[in-house]
């Protein structure tokens, strides 16, 4: 229930508490105890039912769906669908993949210091998804907890953004979405499209 980025506040200010009612007294120890609220309420990461359907794109994360339509990929330098989502800033700050599949590096990715953080998902039927996670809301770097080659589940936890920030999702131009700009959507459980594969 609490993201891995928040462990060790969480656990530090609650033994702090458990110290200052130990050895001065429970009135005392109510500021410290109102911190540890505070980051449990920053830091909370609610476990979510992820939907069982190989072929849908769940959200990244919780926010609004800020715009919805055909973009050119720079990353990837293809035609595609771009899903943009504004976190919310007093919401949830980790990030999930939206499909399952083996993490890339796109090819095209700037670098720099204000360099946004991408990844390259591509899934076993061979669709290209890129997820790019933006700076924060006060300029800090997104959090990303897998690496190039490794393998993600979908909705599976990858990453984390203090405040939240804007995430753009880069799908194949064939899919089709299902969310609309504003609509509010939850990370991991959500549908947000679905991968369209042409039968032969």
């Amino acid at each position: 229930m609490i993201s891995r980025e928040g462990l060790v506040p969480v656990v530090a200010s609650g033994l702090a508490g458990v110290l200052v009612v130990h050895y001065v007294g429970f009135a005392a120890s109510l500021v410290v105890w109102l911190i540890f609220l505070v980051l449990v309420l920053f830091f909370r990461d609610p476990e979510r039912d992820i939907p069982a359907a190989p072929l849908a794109v769940v959200s990244p994360a919780d926010g609004r769906v800020a715009s919805v339509g055909p973009q050119h990929d720079p990353y990837l330098e293809r035609q595609s669908v771009l899903v943009t989502l504004e976190m919310n800033p007093y919401g949830i700050f980790t990030t999930r993949s939206p499909v399952e599949g083996k993490v890339l590096e796109p090819p095209n990715m700037p670098a720099g210091d204000a360099a946004p953080h991408g990844i390259w998902i591509q899934t076993d039927e061979a669709d290209d998804i890129v997820m790019v996670m933006n700076r924060g809301r006060v300029h800090n770097s997104p959090r990303c907890y897998v690496g190039f080659g490794e393998r993600v589940g979908q909705g599976q936890r990858c990453g984390f953004i203090h405040l939240g920030a804007r995430i753009d999702l880069y799908l194949p131009e064939t899919s089709r979405t299902e969310v609309a700009p504003g609509n509010h959507v939850s990370g991991g459980s959500d549908v947000i499209a679905r991968l369209v594969h042409e039968r032969t």
